[in-house]
């Protein structure tokens, strides 16, 4: 039951990095959003343009990274 567990969380949080990088988007998103309660256009801006943006650069470095593995033959 463990394993299974360790599993599915797995499939929500495989890259601890990307993960924690996502809850600071958004809790800064959330305080743009407290302290500028007329302006909801910032908020909904640094959701927008930041969770798309830290995925593209997470995937080009998971993708680098990926390569330097390949290329010198330890993992496949």
């Amino acid at each position: 039951m463990k394993v299974a567990l360790q599993e599915v969380i797995g499939l929500f949080v495989d890259d601890g990095a990307l993960a924690l990088a996502i809850i600071g988007i958004v809790a800064g998103s959330t305080i743009l959003a407290a302290l500028l309660p007329g302006s909801p256009l910032f908020a909904g801006s640094a959701l927008a343009l930041g969770c798309p943006s830290l995925l593209v650069v997470n995937t080009m470095r998971a993708a680098k990274e990926s390569r330097k593995t390949c290329t010198h033959g330890d993992q496949v």
